[in-house]
């Protein structure tokens, strides 16, 4: 019987740890969402992707901060506030979640597009140079 118990807390605490580091501390949301999202005034945009395809295009007000360059959150933690939300985006949403994840866990609130600039641009929302 004893064994039986130490079993069942055995995968209990298991499940329980499984499902807790699973949780995202980021959301995720489709282009419209984003798109009213970045229309309040606290919210904070920012461009994960490289100089080069920021050039090429990127949403109004955005903020370029490259997550593959060394220093990434050092650089967020100079130029972002923890008391607003942080909106991250790139070219296909593998970086800006990979940034938005690096970024919950220093205590931001952030939103991922999710599909980046390019389910921005399919959407036919505009873009600047």
């Amino acid at each position: 019987m004893r064994g039986v118990f130490n079993f069942l807390v055995s995968l209990l605490t298991g499940a329980a740890l499984t499902g807790c580091s699973a949780s995202r501390a980021f959301d995720t949301v489709d282009v419209n969402t984003f798109a009213k999202i970045i229309q309040e005034s606290t919210v904070q945009l920012v461009d994960v992707r490289s100089m080069e395809e920021y050039l090429e295009g990127h949403i109004a007000q955005a903020q370029l901060i490259d997550v593959t360059k060394p220093g990434f959150i050092q650089v967020c933690e100079q130029m972002l506030r923890k008391d607003r939300t942080v909106a991250v985006y790139c070219r296909s949403g593998r970086r800006s979640a990979m940034a938005a994840g690096q970024l919950a866990k220093k205590g931001y609130k952030v939103v991922n597009l999710d599909g980046g600039i390019l389910a921005w641009k399919d959407a036919g929302k505009p873009v600047e140079k």
